[in-house]
């Protein structure tokens, strides 16, 4: 078959057209952004064509996607309409695969990236799998029998999917341009949980806690309720470890290079499915240490005697976790955050949560929110300058001044946000070159 993919060089659009691929279709796709993107790189080795323009053909037996932040008044969306091609929508198309295999879906409002990575570290040179990885990561082997994939609760995608198994690693008010309140994020949850054979679930989550299972459901965590519990967490500079036991009987101890408690816990996930898959515990002791997160999870770059970190946080929790994970690792330093807001919707509901998690840090910068889907019209009025106006010393910035954060250097400066934070990284690290 024949896919066109519109919104190509988004993380989740991106791995969908590698993946598609993979299964021998032709691929190709059109985006806006003409600047170079992380999520490329897959598509690049692939030779799948990239255009910016609709002046190129499209063959009449092509099946179109798109990513939403596409509306139906965009260029390319109305040349498709106008085409008469077969369009489907990405989560269904996505659905359509995990049809194929004995697939694993990880989801939860934070913490499905990584999870998603840990069982790709742990399967691909034990039992193999295919894999769907929101950080613009896919591949597709028809010979694996096994596909794990991140699966987003965003605009209830994760609902066309098909679930052997579903792991759930906490559940949180997210998107709420999407969803009422938190009861309506739960029963979505417990839709898409009950569509799976069986459940992996954070049972330390009392949101989790509220769903009404009518499926096997492994429950992990501290307290001693649950089926797998972790006791004796080491939170350390040079990363975490923690003994597991499945009720009284002790497994071992494990260790991995990943900060902050919540790593611990999206470990233990991995863990508990990649023994139920036969990997043996010895394996996973094995591997652990070598893994490297996905892309844009607390990436780091050093430069002199400063320390970039570039993190894909963009929930008030998730800047919360993240910045307490680079405490741990690096106690001693300065910490710097440069927050990029995303969506008006998110920033308007969070807006006194943001204050409290970015304080964490011992400076403070946030640039104007960046929203490729949503009209600023259609929400409470919200700016960046009210968030600034709760943090003590805290500045506003944006790509051609980010060069003032440069007077922070010598410490920790993480930069966060979902949109793209490349500019500001890139800009920011021009600075400290011209400084050194």
């Amino acid at each position: 078959m024949k896919y066109y993919c519109i919104g190509i060089k988004g993380s989740g659009m991106s791995t969908l057209a590698q993946m598609l691929y993979d299964m021998g279709n032709e691929v190709s796709g059109y985006d806006d952004a003409k600047d170079y993107k992380f999520t490329q790189k897959g598509l690049e080795e692939r030779g799948i064509k990239i255009f910016y323009d609709g002046n190129h053909s499209i063959d009449k037996d092509t099946v179109v996607t798109a990513s939403r932040a596409f509306s139906d008044d965009h260029p390319e969306i109305k040349r498709i309409k106008e085409l008469g091609l077969t369009f489907k929508p990405y989560n269904e198309v996505v659905g359509e695969i995990t049809r194929e295999f004995n697939t694993i879906s990880i989801s939860g409002t934070h913490g499905k990236t990584t999870t998603t990575s840990l069982l790709k570290h742990l399967f691909t040179d034990t039992i193999g799998c295919n894999y769907f990885i929101g950080d613009g990561t896919g591949h597709i082997d028809m010979k694996n029998k096994l596909l794990i994939i991140e699966s987003d609760e965003f605009n209830r995608h994760f609902l066309a999917y098909h679930p052997t198994t579903a792991i759930i690693t906490c559940i949180e008010l997210e998107h709420t341009e999407i969803y009422k309140d938190l009861e309506d994020t739960i029963k979505t949850f417990e839709k898409f949980a009950n569509k799976a054979r069986k459940v992996i679930a954070n049972g330390d989550d009392e949101n989790i806690r509220k769903i009404n299972f009518n499926n096997e459901v492994i429950f992990y965590g501290e307290d001693k309720s649950n089926d797998y519990i972790i006791k004796n967490i080491k939170l350390e500079t040079t990363g975490s470890s923690f003994d597991l036991y499945k009720k009284d009987e002790f497994i071992d101890t494990f260790t991995v290079p990943l900060y902050g408690h919540h790593m611990v816990m999206n470990t233990v996930s991995a863990i508990i499915e990649a023994l139920n898959e036969g990997v043996s515990k010895e394996k996973i002791k094995e591997l652990l240490p070598s893994f490297k997160n996905a892309n844009r999870r607390f990436a780091e770059t050093i430069i002199g005697n400063t320390i970039i970190v570039d993190d894909y946080a963009h929930h008030p929790t998730e800047i919360k976790v993240t910045l307490e994970a680079i405490r741990q690792k690096y106690p001693d330093k300065k910490l710097t955050v440069v927050f990029r807001p995303n969506t008006y919707s998110r920033t308007s509901h969070f807006k006194n949560e943001f204050a409290e998690a970015l304080s964490i840090a011992d400076k403070v910068y946030l640039t104007p929110i960046k929203c490729d889907r949503e009209n600023p019209r259609d929400f409470p009025p919200i700016k960046s300058e009210d968030i600034i106006e709760l943090i003590p010393g805290s500045e506003l910035i944006d790509d051609d001044t980010v060069n003032r954060v440069a007077k922070d250097k010598d410490g920790v400066v993480a930069f966060m946000g979902c949109a793209t934070v490349s500019h500001l990284i890139e800009n920011f690290t021009k600075a400290l070159e011209n400084i050194e």
